[in-house]
C-alpha cells in the first residue's frame, strides 16, 4: 500500500465515504499506484484481461477518467480515510462482453480479511443504484471463493454462469429498489 489520498480535489457528488473509506475517482496522479496495483499478479491474475502492463494501466487510468465524465460514475480508488492509504479500487464498469454495468473491486492483499472489499463494494452499488442503474452485476471466476463470497454478503444473487477457454464465470446481479 502506498499512495495518499489528498492529492488531488475530487470532483462534487463524486466522492464517497464510508465507516472507513474514501472512494475518489481516479486522477492522473494516481497513475503510480494504479499502475503498481494492475501489475502485481497477486491481484489483477484473475481480472479480466489479467495483469496488466504500465502502458495499459496508463491508457486504462484515461480511459476511467473519461467514463466518468460520459457516464458519471466509475471505477474509484480507495483509500483508508483513517490514514489516506491507497488500498485498491472498486467501482462500476460497463463490460466489454455487453453483460451490461459491472461491480468490481481488486484490492491490495494485505486488504484481505478485514471487510474492506464489502465495504468499498456496497457503497459502489449504492452509488449506482442512486445514479439510476437499476441492474448491476458482477462476474466471478468459479474458484474465487472469497470475491464470490463479498459479492453475496453484499446482497447481490447469483443469476447466471458462463465458460471462457481457461475458467468458468459466475454472473450475480443486484436490483435497483
Amino acid at each position: 500500500m502506498t499512495g495518499r489520498l489528498g492529492q488531488a480535489v475530487p470532483l462534487p457528488g463524486r466522492l464517497v465515504r464510508t465507516a472507513r473509506l474514501t472512494l475518489a475517482p481516479p486522477g492522473r496522479e494516481n497513475l503510480p499506484d494504479l499502475a503498481r496495483l494492475k501489475g502485481d499478479p497477486r491481484v489483477f491474475e484473475f481480472m479480466l484481461h489479467g495483469v496488466r502492463t504500465p502502458e495499459r494501466a496508463r491508457d486504462e487510468l484515461e480511459d476511467d477518467i473519461a467514463f466518468w465524465e460520459v457516464r458519471g460514475y466509475g471505477t474509484w480508488c480507495v483509500f483508508l480515510t483513517e490514514t489516506g492509504d491507497f488500498l485498491g479500487i472498486a467501482g462500476l464498469m460497463e463490460r466489454p462482453d455487453g453483460r451490461g454495468v459491472a461491480l468490481r473491486f481488486a484490492l491490495w492483499p494485505e486488504c484481505r480479511g478485514k471487510g474492506y472489499a464489502r465495504e468499498a463494494g456496497l457503497a459502489a452499488l449504492d452509488f449506482g443504484h442512486r445514479a439510476g442503474l437499476n441492474r448491476i452485476i458482477a462476474v466471478a471466476w468459479v474458484e474465487n471463493l472469497a470475491s464470490r463470497q463479498v459479492l453475496l454478503d453484499i446482497g447481490m444473487v447469483e443469476c447466471d454462469a458462463f465458460s471462457r477457454p481457461d475458467r468458468r464465470m459466475v454472473v450475480y446481479e443486484s436490483r435497483r429498489g
